[in-house]
């Protein structure tokens, strides 16, 4: 019976004792006990006050760091997801040209791959679930490399791309200077064909004599200056291999003129020819009416400009005509017996053309002939006019004027002084005469000191 009856209140004794247990947990976790409620109730309000009015503001600091911490981790990750996309988008599209289906296929696996990792950051930023099973320092760390690793990447792949691109330019100007070599042989050929033994042009609004226009004069008078200029080269050119010295013949042909560079001799030379080419001017012949001269000289002039052939053929085929006088004349003038013997060792170029049936057979006579040909044909075409044309040159020392000049050594200009007047450029000598087509001025080209 006792047995049965201990057995039967154990269970309520139990629990008493566990209730009572708790209750001296809690009562010991605030700091009570039975004894004296009330002064450990006192003494735990007054640590309670104490701790209120003493914050821990290390352990709040530390938690900010660490929220601080976690969240450039955050951007860190974005940021090396965002470099690997722009590595991976150039990966694909230097992939495209030549076309590389594998680096197509890389890079676009690791585009998709890095858009899920920043699909899972959103989502993670949009839950606030930020913290990483790493440390923030490592996961900074491990960013860093990432994003280092995808820049390198992509100036790799920005090397290749200029280095395609400069082996394709560099194709590019070696097919080009091919080009340009074709085109210079070209240009030397039509070059000789026009200045050697080309036929002149004819307008196509040239048909009668009353189409003649002051532009037309202009346009044949830049043809004959090629032709003068290109006469100029080779004659220099054979003094040179004559041994003259050239800087002695250019202070002969203009006296104490100095040049601004050593490569403007050439315009006292050029001077000396056109001084003789247009020596006279355009006067009418003395013979015959001047009414009648315009008809004759227009039809020379037509004449001139449809032969086909160079001009030594014209002078074979018609040794006795004006033309050919103009020759004899221009050439005797010219060209100095001196200089003659000095570069050719004979006189026999002036002995043919002294002749009244041939003329050489030289290049250097045949480049006389074109230029010859040329100036006729714009004499013939100024006596062609029924207004008056003139040649004019500038005296040496004149002050230099856009009107009537155009210079040929704008380095004086450099050094002159715009406010003295006395200091302005002078003209040196006319290189090119000028000339007055009716009230139509057309500049002489001087060289200024």
């Amino acid at each position: 019976m006792d047995s049965v009856k201990r057995s039967a209140l154990t269970p309520t004794k139990s629990r008493l004792a566990s209730t009572f247990a708790k209750v001296f947990r809690n009562q010991s976790a605030k700091g009570i006990s039975p004894d004296s409620g009330i002064k450990k109730t006192k003494s735990h309000e007054k640590t309670k006050k104490d701790r209120t009015e003493i914050p821990s503001s290390g352990n709040e600091d530390d938690k900010e760091l660490q929220n601080r911490a976690v969240r450039e981790a955050f951007l860190s990750k974005l940021f090396a997801g965002i470099s690997t996309i722009k590595s991976a988008y150039a990966q694909l599209q230097f992939a495209q040209a030549p076309y590389d289906s594998d680096g197509i296929q890389a890079a676009d696996q690791t585009v998709v791959a890095e858009l899920i990792n920043l699909s899972e950051l959103k989502q993670c930023y949009l839950k606030k679930q930020l913290d990483d099973e790493k440390s923030p320092e490592t996961t900074l760390l491990l960013s860093e490399i990432q994003e280092q690793s995808s820049l390198l990447k992509t100036y790799e792949i920005t090397t290749k791309k200029l280095d395609s691109q400069l082996m394709l330019k560099d194709s590019e100007i070696t097919f080009l200077k091919e080009k340009l070599a074709e085109a210079d042989k070209e240009n030397k050929t039509l070059g000789k064909k026009l200045n050697a033994s080309g036929p002149l042009f004819m307008p196509d609004n040239i048909r009668l004599l009353s189409d003649l226009k002051p532009s037309h004069f202009n346009a044949y008078l830049r043809t004959a200056l090629k032709s003068i200029r290109s006469f100029v080269k080779l004659m220099i050119s054979e003094m040179e291999s004559a041994d003259w010295d050239l800087d002695a013949a250019a202070s002969a042909i203009e006296p104490g003129v100095s040049f601004w560079k050593p490569n403007h001799k050439c315009f006292a030379f050029e001077s000396f020819v056109c001084r003789h080419m247009f020596d006279g001017g355009f006067n009418y012949p003395n013979d015959g009416q001047e009414e009648k001269s315009h008809a004759v000289f227009f039809e020379m002039f037509t004449e001139m400009t449809k032969y086909a052939g160079p001009a030594s053929g014209y002078l074979a085929k018609k040794p006795k005509s004006e033309f050919a006088r103009f020759c004899r004349e221009k050439y005797s003038r010219l060209v100095h017996p001196k200089m003659e013997e000095s570069i050719f060792g004979n006189l026999n170029q002036r002995d043919l053309v002294a002749s009244s049936e041939f003329f050489p057979e030289t290049s250097f006579f045949s480049a006389f002939s074109e230029m010859a040909k040329r100036v006729w044909a714009l004499r013939c075409m100024a006596l062609s006019f029924d207004r008056e044309v003139s040649v004019y040159q500038v005296k040496k020392g004149s002050r230099f004027s856009e009107v009537y000049m155009e210079s040929l050594s704008d380095e004086a200009f450099l050094f002159s002084d715009n406010d003295a007047p006395e200091n302005d450029p002078r003209m040196a000598f006319t290189v090119v005469p000028g000339f007055r087509v009716g009230e139509i001025i057309i500049q002489c080209q001087v060289y200024l000191c």
